[in-house]
């Protein structure tokens, strides 16, 4: 059964202040994993003994690019050890966006190593994935088409597919059996055509149909983000848990 989790991200200010306090809060208000984006100084062991604290599972964790590049042997390591199983590649630079051939190399090696450690690469997109092009395709179509799909799996963040002008349930459709992870988001655009990331049920995503077609296709983890919050994260972040309770309670084949 697909599972709800946070993208720590989400909650980085309270992180930087409290740790574990904010992990013991997540769990409290019934996210079964988290994501992480970061360990704020935590060794291995102290990460290792919150989670088993807690109860939270440890899905994955955002890391970025250019650190996969330097440090990928230290990256399974750690994860390993958290009992994490994905490494997410979360963000590429503008300057990195012009250059997908050496990307898309790296992206196979690094599937490589994770493949050798039992561990899945995955890749998380923005909007750039959809609007920029190689190959004569979307960028997103053309990575997942060229790196074998035994060493790269999909993070689809659902929001950005939409905010591109995509259909986020065409992309899980066409991505069923290679998505493990969907990002659950919403957001608002704002009077100047910008994004504004908001709780769930309160912005413009189709956020039910979008949990209905990610649990249908398998997802392992349906994981809410909230890029910016204009409150206090830790209150939304439970604003969007009471929102998956009651679609769970309608019927959505969640575990929460």
């Amino acid at each position: 059964m697909t599972q709800v989790g946070l993208q720590l991200y989400t909650v980085r200010d309270h992180l930087e202040k409290d740790f574990e306090g904010t992990l013991r809060k997540v769990a409290e208000l019934g996210y079964k994993g988290v994501e992480f984006a970061g360990y704020y100084g935590r060794t291995v062991e102290q990460v290792q003994e919150i989670l088993q604290e807690t109860g939270l599972t440890a899905i994955g964790a955002h890391t970025p690019y250019n650190r996969l590049k330097e440090a990928l042997e230290e990256e399974l390591a750690f994860n390993k050890t958290i009992g994490s199983r994905y490494i997410i590649v979360p963000y590429l630079a503008e300057e990195d966006r012009n250059r997908w051939p050496e990307i898309i190399e790296d992206l196979k090696t690094f599937g490589e190593r994770c493949k050798a450690e039992g561990l899945v690469l995955c890749y998380h997109n923005h909007d750039f994935e959809l609007t920029l092009q190689h190959d004569g395709k979307p960028v997103l179509d053309a990575i997942y088409e060229q790196v074998p799909e035994s060493l790269l799996q999909v993070e689809l963040d659902t929001c950005w597919v939409a905010f591109a002008g995509a259909n986020p349930l065409e992309y899980i459709a066409t991505y069923q059996g290679r998505l493990p992870l969907v990002h659950w988001k919403d957001l608002i655009k704002k009077a100047d055509g910008s994004p504004e990331t908001v709780e769930l049920g309160k912005g413009e995503i189709a956020i039910t149909a979008i949990g209905d077609a990610a649990v249908a296709a398998g997802a392992e983890w349906l994981i809410v983000e909230q890029d910016y919050c204009a409150g206090d994260s830790l209150d939304s972040i439970k604003t969007s848990m009471e929102w998956v309770r009651a679609y769970a309670n309608k019927g959505g084949n969640l575990h929460v």
